[in-house]
């Protein structure tokens, strides 16, 4: 072992039914001309060897076994080409934390209120935290009413997921982005 390396040597990577490595006896193999037929898997082999493309197994579950002829380096390729699309297409629901006081201006707050109204726009959750500083614990009242002010304001974008509660010295509210978001 290299010194210095603290990690197991890489495995080859775990190639897949292909060719020689096919367990069946017997396969549907679909060859490129559109033809299937039920045939021993030898056989089968052999004939896409001929064409000069590779036997993958594409249905381990079928009965029988169904195997394609086709290239299997481009068979990869598209397989990675898909699976990098079906990434792209996800979208990942973050929590945007707006952090709020008592005593927050009202132009402040309309300011904090557009960029949730953004964020649940873009389909993310918000989540408004009103902190309470020193003496201000004694008015939790101002806290509430500014997180049900907000709630209000953006009931035509999003839904109150959890309703205005103390957590400490902090108030906090939950907005998750209703279904009229994505039209606006």
């Amino acid at each position: 072992m290299i010194p210095g390396r603290n990690f197991p040597p890489r495995r080859p990577a775990r190639r897949e039914n292909v060719n020689e490595t096919i367990r069946a006896r017997e396969v549907r193999a679909v060859f490129p001309d559109g033809t299937a037929e039920i045939m021993p898997t030898a056989a089968a082999l052999r004939k896409a060897q001929e064409m000069g493309l590779d036997l993958v197994l594409v249905s381990a579950t079928a009965v029988p076994p169904v195997a394609k002829a086709i290239d299997y380096g481009h068979y990869q390729y598209e397989l990675k080409k898909k699976q990098h699309e079906a990434k792209k297409k996800q979208h990942v629901v973050q929590v945007k934390e707006l952090k709020f006081r008592p005593n927050t201006d009202d132009h402040d707050y309309d300011f904090k209120k557009n960029h949730a109204i953004r964020f649940l726009q873009e389909g993310n959750r918000v989540k408004a935290v009103v902190q309470f500083r020193g003496r201000e614990i004694a008015h939790t009242d101002l806290g509430r009413k500014l997180l049900t002010r907000f709630a209000l304001d953006l009931a035509p974008y999003g839904n109150v997921e959890s309703p205005p509660r103390m957590e400490g010295r902090n108030a906090h509210i939950l907005i998750s982005p209703g279904k009229t978001s994505k039209s606006a």
